[in-house]
């Protein structure tokens, strides 16, 4: 049995951005997530820190959200943002009398917005399509939305919240209309946990309509399905988007080395339906070669798909649907203690946070300030930190893992001072086997997969061919512990890398799991096939 005043239903942004809100104000809280942290939409979608021009001409309110809270996280969050900027480009397939008004519509939400020669944006953008109708700049950039969950429960931390992942809800405990806990089942041992608290928030995105059932509720949401595909070229430097209404397919986003395009828009039934499809990748390619005619060309590293929760309390779905958040405090239900929050997109979650956790404050009494756009999530780590760890980690990779890591940096570095070695594991993200070891002792690590949201071991360009099975055995060499044997949590690791894989099997990307399949599968016997002589 444990007990706090408040328990956070769902690890992902929204979910970890209330729990930091509510323990900088004082409120005892702890967070629930049935996966790892970022399991769900926070870690399946483009990355695009939006400026809010993509919505100011459907949606005004929402625009000027997005614009102020994107100079909010670049502010807080910097560790987790890219600058970018963006460019609004306008394809010959794109209708000229959209342009004027979102110009105005943009203007009216306080978004910079600067018109750019058709010349001069293919000077700096040089794989644009050559018969552009005209560009603007617009104050987009990128977001690493692994790290963005991460560093939150690093500032939640340090203010007494506790996170407990692979939990998952199983009851929601009322008497006499009132919220006195929460069950939940422990999905790595089996155990059953029983919290008892006062309030519950329900923040667990495409899954919340079913959480809000599990306390005899009904709220108007429900998943939509958007497919993404990775290319393994950074073949725009900025977020390159279409201008016209949104619409599928119209946003590149770099990353690092890669690009990712997105995203559908398909209403689904189910909040776990996440595996794309080849038909899917290849309407993405279509759509996408206004913008870069050369799309084809480039490598797909993968492709990947998540839901996204909307609020549909009137049967609107797809792109019709709101983009902005909601909440839904469930004493208006009969229900006191439990309010729900749905909707809405990752620049907006510091945001969205705010305002649940004024509601909560509100019933609980409670009248400290909202903090959270003033406090950065971490520290920036001190000159003579960063000059000894280039001295154990590669130069060129110290600033990587010093934004990956955040409040552990300095602890990691002192760590892999006092190791015998230091040894690279994966060669495409800098990750090496200190910041390995420091991440897998944590208590939210359980598999090769959590500790690729942390580093993002097992991103790069072989898809984890040569570091995951380098990473598992340099554990198992060390005695760290992970939930799954050895064998189990490679081939799991695989196999997830494997689903978006799967959707875009030609050319370069076919001999690259060929490769894969080769050492796993016949060198390394992973699958345990027999010796055909004894068949």
């Amino acid at each position: 049995m444990k007990q706090t005043t408040v328990v956070v239903i769902g690890g992902g942004a929204t979910g970890i951005g209330i729990l930091r809100d509510l323990c900088m104000r004082g409120i005892p809280a702890l967070l629930l997530e049935q996966g790892g942290l970022a399991h769900g939409t926070s870690s399946r979608f483009h990355g695009l820190l939006h400026s809010g021009a993509r919505y100011a001409v459907s949606d005004s309110e929402s625009a000027r959200e997005c614009i102020e809270e994107n100079a909010i996280l670049r502010r807080i969050g910097k560790q987790c943002v890219e600058e970018t900027e963006g460019f609004f480009a306008r394809t010959p397939l794109d209708d000229p009398l959209f342009e004027a008004p979102w110009v105005k519509a943009c203007e009216r939400a306080g978004i910079s917005v600067e018109q750019v020669d058709v010349q001069e944006a293919r000077r700096l953008e040089p794989n644009l399509a050559p018969d552009l109708r005209s560009v603007y700049r617009v104050p987009d950039s990128c977001v690493d939305g692994f790290r963005l969950v991460w560093h939150n429960a690093m500032s939640a931390r340090r203010y007494g919240g506790e996170v407990l992942t692979y939990h998952e809800v199983t009851g929601i405990r009322q008497d006499n209309g009132r919220i006195t806990g929460v069950t939940a089942k422990n999905r790595i041992t089996g155990e059953t946990l029983s919290i008892e608290c006062a309030f519950v928030v329900n923040a667990a995105g495409s899954w919340s309509g079913q959480i809000a059932h599990m306390a005899g509720l009904d709220v108007s949401v429900s998943p939509d399905r958007g497919t993404l595909v990775v290319f393994n070229h950074r073949f725009t430097s900025r977020v390159i988007n279409r201008l016209h209404k949104s619409s599928d397919g119209d946003i590149f986003v770099p990353h690092g080395s890669i690009t990712i395009l997105g995203t559908t828009s398909t209403p689904t039934d189910r909040p776990d339906n996440t595996t794309p499809t080849s038909e899917e990748v290849l309407r993405l390619l279509q759509i996408g070669e206004p913008l870069f005619p050369d799309l084809r060309s480039y490598r797909i590293l993968r492709a990947f798909a998540g839901t996204r929760p909307l609020y549909t309390p009137s049967n609107a779905t797809g792109r019709a649907a709101s983009r902005n958040f909601h909440i839904v405090d469930h004493h208006e239900d009969g229900l006191a203690g439990m309010a729900s929050i749905f909707g809405g997109k990752l620049t907006t979650y510091r945001l969205m946070a705010e305002k649940m956790t004024d509601l909560v404050c509100r019933h609980m009494n409670v009248s400290a300030p909202c903090r959270t756009a003033e406090e950065p999530l971490v520290a920036d780590p001190p000159q003579d930190t960063l000059r000894k760890a280039a001295r154990y980690f590669p130069a060129h990779g110290v600033g990587l893992v010093a934004e990956r890591l955040g409040d552990a940096f300095a602890e990691v570095v002192d760590e892999a001072a006092g190791a015998s070695d230091n040894e690279l594991l994966c060669e495409c993200e800098m990750v090496s086997m200190t910041e390995v070891e420091y991440v897998a002792r944590d208590p939210a690590t359980h598999s090769l997969h959590d500790i690729r949201l942390r580093t993002r071991l097992g991103m790069g360009t072989c898809q984890g061919t040569f570091c995951s099975l380098r990473t598992i055995g340099a554990l198992t060499e060390r005695g760290v512990p992970l939930s799954l044997s050895p064998t189990e949590n490679v081939r799991a690791f695989l196999q997830e890398r494997w689903r978006g894989l799967r959707p875009a099997l030609w050319s370069a990307q076919l001999k690259e799991i060929e490769l894969g399949r080769a050492i796993y599968a016949a060198t390394l016997n992973l699958d345990g096939a027999r010796n055909e002589q004894e068949n």
